[in-house]
């Protein structure tokens, strides 16, 4: 048994454009804005979903969105949804990229917020 649950969204934005669009998400959704220590791809846009985290992330490429599952067990989690139709796109460290049928991505990590958080909100899976 593992237990996921849906961690964050994000607004992944090509690189030149990320200062911008994370200007524009904080002041349309009323979140603070700041970067993401160690990971500058990454603006958090606190309290935007309580819950969950949105990020605007800078990346090489098109303009989309896509999700992050978090689980405590990652081999169990992409095995769990390549069975469910995913598709595997690429991986860097532990982050698993998936394509969901549908075409939309979606990375399996592990667990990145709190216990107490996780433990109240993931499912569990047989």
């Amino acid at each position: 048994m593992h237990r996921s649950r849906l961690f964050g969204i994000f607004v992944d934005t090509p690189t030149a454009e990320a200062g911008p669009a994370a200007t524009f998400w904080s002041a349309a959704l009323g979140a603070r804005a700041r970067p993401v220590v160690g990971e500058e791809q990454f603006t958090a846009l606190d309290g935007a979903l309580p819950g969950l985290i949105l990020d605007v992330q800078a990346i090489d490429g098109e303009p989309r969105y896509h999700v992050d599952i978090e689980t405590d067990d990652v081999a169990a989690e992409v095995a769990r949804l390549i069975a469910l139709g995913a598709e595997p796109v690429s991986r860097w460290l532990e982050c698993h990229t998936l394509r969901a049928p549908g075409g939309h991505l979606l990375c399996v990590v592990p667990v990145h917020s709190d216990p107490e958080t996780f433990e109240k909100l993931a499912r569990a899976w047989p």
